[in-house]
């Protein structure tokens, strides 16, 4: 008889924090969804979320958090488990892997909120067949989760490519940046608060024809540019409320115009396959999160398994 698993993960991110528990093949046993206010209190009903899931199915058998960052996640570094120079108020310092600790006793796993998201894309959306790929989001902030030989990277510590530096977008000299530390990094040009602030409005009430929109798709091809470069990725996946659906053509003439026919490997991309949108559903990050735990306790990724539909978890409903 197959020994029963029971998978715990964690989407936390700066609006909420989605919390599950699975069995072996990735059904959902037991969700909720969790405000993210401040850390005591949020951490504090995750924390009873699980002990309560433990009390009515059993222990976990392991336990996974993807979450917003920057993050700590180098085994030997003193703060690890810790996320870091967050600009979400009240946030810095707070280490999720020693929280965590106090309530569950399974083997634990910690990575970006992008990262996950990349995993979940792999297993059930534009990531499906691939090895090395970068998943791009675009909204709050700017993140990349860069999956190399089918497993999310790692190294000194998880990559922070949405704060590279780029050439200014013509006609987009006067414009500061809003990034806390960098100001006019790509984060600080690109992402949605940043659209809002240098044009006064949300990005997704802009017309179609407004020039943010080509500035936008300058900075994001830059990003794509470098990735390509860098990584030499089988597929870029850009996902994020800043893309809109023309954003993808945009970004792809960009691209072709930066590699400029540099290198016939590149001159064969195909940029209709190459920058894509993601298909996994807004449940790709929790998804990842709940992959990651079955292959902290299994050493492989849950292939076998059919995509997760949280669709219907609110703070109210916890099914068992």
């Amino acid at each position: 008889m197959v020994e029963p698993l029971r998978l715990g993960a964690i989407e936390a991110g700066g609006t909420k924090f989605l919390c599950a528990v699975s069995d072996r093949d990735g059904t959902i046993l037991m969700q909720t969804r969790i405000a993210t206010t401040t850390p005591d209190e949020t951490l504090g009903a995750a924390s009873a979320f699980f002990t309560k899931a433990a009390e009515q199915l059993g222990a976990l058998s392991a336990f996974s958090i993807g979450s917003f960052g920057p993050l700590s996640l180098n085994p030997v570094a003193a703060d690890y488990g810790c996320i870091t120079s967050t600009p979400k108020a009240g946030w810095q310092d707070v280490n999720l892997l020693t929280h965590f600790r106090c309530t569950v006793d399974a083997p634990m796993a910690l990575d970006t909120d992008v990262n996950c998201a990349a995993v979940g894309e792999r297993l059930f959306g534009s990531g499906q067949g691939l090895d090395t790929f970068c998943y791009v989001t675009v909204g709050t902030g700017i993140g990349v989760g860069l999956l190399i030989n089918g497993a999310p990277h790692g190294g000194a510590n998880h990559p922070e490519t949405g704060h590279i530096k780029l050439p200014r977008a013509p006609g987009d000299d006067q414009f500061a940046g809003i990034c806390p530390y960098h100001g006019d990094c790509l984060e600080g040009l690109a992402c949605g608060p940043a659209m809002q602030a240098r044009w006064g409005v949300p990005a997704e009430t802009l017309p179609a024809d407004h020039q943010a929109w080509d500035i936008e798709a300058e900075y994001l091809a830059g990003l794509c540019a470098t990735l390509t470069y860098t990584v030499r990725p089988d597929r870029i996946i850009i996902g994020g409320g800043v893309m809109q659906p023309p954003m993808f053509d945009r970004v792809r003439r960009a691209l072709r115009e930066k590699l400029a026919g540099y290198d016939a490997s590149m001159r064969a991309i195909d940029m209709a396959d190459y920058i894509a949108a993601p298909t996994a559903g807004p449940s790709a990050g929790l998804t990842g999160a709940l992959a990651l735990a079955y292959r902290t306790m299994t050493r492989q990724w849950p292939m076998h398994w059919a995509i997760t539909d949280t669709s219907s978890i609110t703070a109210e409903a916890v099914h068992a």
